[in-house]
């Protein structure tokens, strides 16, 4: 941040809960910019005005380093809150619980959401998802990232008839581009959850779908609920996984452990729409089948 800039303590608000951050004129003008890819959080302008605040963070002027530090931060947060952040796309059929879709970059994730929403299914996370570990009656979805990104070529591979664009970015904001609307924030419960493995040819026919055993799910699980920990900063060599004391690492694994009791994780493997056929005939509205 430059000395140059006035610097303010602005309220970062995920998911009704408050993050104090210090910053500057350059991080409040890129904030509808920034907003989409911060759980909970909406494209609001910043309010001045920390007496609400949990936790604090000096926040840097640039753009991607400021996402990364305040996720992490968030991270931390929701974490006292009984909350994780899990790298998954949250979807639910009209009337539904949620089912959750996790899996690296580059797995599938977003393609297999475009091809529940083809089927009707409604965007709830696109990237991100908040999930109270604690809340009675089981894990419930409480929010999550707005923007859905997808990667161009495998988008116009798949779904063509979405008219994406040949010339342009690489990756995409599909909200952006589609319009592809986020269901309003509710409390879902969480019906069960897919490793997504998006493979094969859009015309073949098949793919499967089955349960993984349950030190696999945990692993999953323990990878998925610290990926806002796993980044690299671009300025600087500070390891943001230090930011996660040794009294909430053993908290996440034992939300990690609940994660794995309460909330069934299958493998899917194969074309987007075929995964997505197997998830609508193997979860009800409101659970499995």
């Amino acid at each position: 941040m430059t000395t140059a800039e006035t610097q303010r303590i602005v309220a970062v608000r995920s998911a009704g809960r408050v993050l104090a951050a210090v910053v500057g004129d350059k991080l409040i003008a890129a904030w509808p910019r920034i907003a989409p890819h911060v759980p909970g959080t909406s494209s609001e302008p910043l309010q001045e005005g920390s007496h609400a605040a949990i936790a604090g963070v000096v926040v840097p002027d640039d753009v991607g380093d400021a996402r990364r530090l305040i996720n992490a931060h968030l991270h931390v947060l929701h974490l006292t809150r009984g909350t994780v952040c899990v790298h998954a796309v949250a979807m639910c059929r009209p009337g539904g619980a949620a089912v959750l879709l996790l899996g690296g970059h580059g797995s599938g994730k977003t393609l297999t959401g475009l091809a529940l929403a083809a089927r009707g299914w409604n965007w709830l996370a696109g990237d991100v998802t908040l999930v109270d570990v604690a809340s009675d009656g089981g894990p419930t979805v409480r929010g999550g990232t707005s923007a859905v990104l997808g990667r161009r070529a495998s988008v116009r591979r798949w779904f063509p008839e979405l008219g994406l664009p040949e010339e342009g970015a690489e990756v995409v904001d599909l909200c952006r581009s589609g319009p592809l609307p986020l269901a309003a924030p509710t409390r879902l419960p969480v019906a069960g959850a897919v490793l997504v493995d998006v493979d094969g040819d859009p015309l073949a026919a098949g793919g499967t779908m089955e349960r993984v055993d349950r030190h696999t799910a945990a692993t999953v699980w323990l990878h998925a609920s610290g990926h806002l920990l796993d980044r690299v900063l671009d300025s600087g060599e500070q390891p943001l996984r230090l930011l996660e004391t040794g009294p909430a690492q053993r908290q996440r694994i034992r939300y990690v452990h609940t994660l794995t009791g309460r909330v069934g994780l299958y493998a899917a493997r194969g074309a987007p729409a075929e995964i997505a056929a197997h998830i609508e005939q193997s979860f009800t509205p409101w659970g499995r089948a």
